[in-house]
């Protein structure tokens, strides 16, 4: 039988059922944590926040002009076959980032017509890494097995980020991160706790927020590490593995990386961390005096506000919530528009002049297609090719010297689903940038 955590102002009641969970997200006690390394830093994380937030208007008109792309690097830590999720289960989480941050998901009709006027689409475009830190082709996965059965611990849930943080360290049984000023280093890990010889998935996720990159704070470099964590059953919408939530709600729908990355983008929760008196700081999120505990109940207004001269009830649908994966479908405006400040500001070498973020380099000449495949793809090029190489996702080659007629087909029919390259050779040099999915 499974155990519960339920976690509310640091006290931890065990029931004994069927639920386990779980406090959905540490990201605000992550910044207390740094505040206890670094003093100061909760003064600056704020600082940061107001900037953004004063800049919101500037970014608005460029918003709705401009799509922001950021490259993502997967780290999968896992001690066992469960933990090492598939690349098309990373590949889907992709695809519901996307979605989610451009309005594309098709649960928006299920939002309330009272926030018809304040939806948003931040317009932000997510896209596993296809370059490494060396130059090098890379699927934007890396797969790192671990003796740490878990790197969660009684102590992470009561503050103490120490053990959770192991897993961003390849010395303590994790993996480093890539250079984060260009990269949204993501780690999929096991987080679950032992408690009294039952293992009980008891976080789901966290960021850190944006502090004045490329810098931490004098110190803090030995507390926290840039990026977002999530349990490993939680990502994408097409995951094997599954959380008994134990209320009859999807909660792994792969919207724990849209939360968990709107904190790291800047984002607080809707409710403030705090009753009616507190705020998230967005002038178009409703006040709510709690977070929604994993359900959908939209009879909510728990506080009164103004926003278009309307007190609107509990957003549920936020992203920002802590409402179930399937009643969760849109940000705001004013959401969106502080992202893009902080894309703007604290991280901006994420989306501008970074290599990295770049997703075909010179290949204007080079047509590939239908991608995603099934079994052949065809070539069209103009430029003078000498050469043509079919990947495998770590750059090896598995197909050199292809035909380099202006309609060269290649046949995946003998390879496993999954992300390949094509490298080229021109006049112009060697080009590894064209990525290719099998399904």
């Amino acid at each position: 039988m499974k155990t519960t955590l339920l976690l509310s102002f640091g006290l931890i009641s065990i029931f004994s059922n069927s639920q386990q969970i779980i406090d959905k997200c540490l990201s605000h006690k992550a910044i207390q944590y740094q505040e206890s390394l670094t003093p100061g830093y909760i003064n600056q994380v704020n600082a940061v926040f107001e900037n953004a937030k004063a800049h919101q208007s500037n970014y608005s008109q460029e918003k709705n002009n401009s799509l922001y792309t950021i490259p993502v690097v997967f780290h999968v830590v896992y001690n066992t076959a469960a933990q090492n999720i598939p690349d098309s289960v990373l590949i889907d989480q992709i695809r519901v980032l996307n979605d989610d941050y451009n309005r594309l998901n098709a649960d928006t009709i299920n939002m309330r017509s009272d926030f018809d006027d304040v939806a948003g689409s931040p317009r932000i475009e997510f896209r596993l890494a296809q370059i490494d830190e060396f130059g090098n082709p890379t699927p934007g996965i890396t797969r790192t097995n671990t003796a740490t059965a878990s790197f969660g611990s009684v102590a992470a849930i009561t503050g103490s980020f120490a053990d959770l943080e192991k897993v961003k360290s390849t010395a303590d049984g994790g993996i480093d991160p890539w250079d984060q000023t260009k990269y949204l280093n993501i780690w999929v890990c096991n987080m679950s706790i032992n408690f009294l010889g039952q293992e009980i998935t008891a976080l789901l996720g966290y960021a850190t927020p944006p502090d004045g990159l490329p810098h931490w704070p004098a110190g803090a470099t030995s507390g926290m590490s840039d990026g977002v964590v999530l349990q490993y059953q939680t990502v994408g919408a097409n995951n094997p593995n599954q959380i008994d939530m134990g209320n009859g709600l999807q909660n792994t729908l792969g919207r724990t990386a849209s939360h968990e990355v709107g904190h790291y983008l800047g984002l607080r929760h809707i409710w403030g961390d705090g009753d009616c008196t507190a705020e998230d700081g967005i002038d178009d999120t409703p006040n709510a005096d709690a977070e929604s505990n994993f359900d959908c109940d939209d009879t909510k207004n728990t506080c009164v506000d103004n926003i278009l001269g309307l007190d609107l009830p509990d957003m549920i649908e936020n992203f920002m919530d802590y409402s179930a994966d399937d009643c969760q479908n849109s940000f705001t405006q004013g959401q969106g528009d502080l992202m893009i400040g902080v894309l703007e500001n604290e991280r901006y070498d994420l989306v501008h002049n970074n290599p990295a973020s770049i997703n075909e380099l010179d290949i204007t000449d080079l047509n590939v297609f239908p991608n995603p495949t099934t079994n052949t793809i065809t070539l069209t090029h103009k430029n003078n090719i000498s050469d043509i190489r079919l990947l495998g996702i770590f750059g090896n080659t598995l197909q050199s010297t292809i035909s380099v007629d202006s309609g060269s087909v290649i046949s995946l029919e003998n390879y496993p689903a999954g992300i390949y390259f094509i490298q080229y050779t021109s006049e112009n040099g060697t080009i590894y940038s064209k990525r290719i999915v099998k399904q």
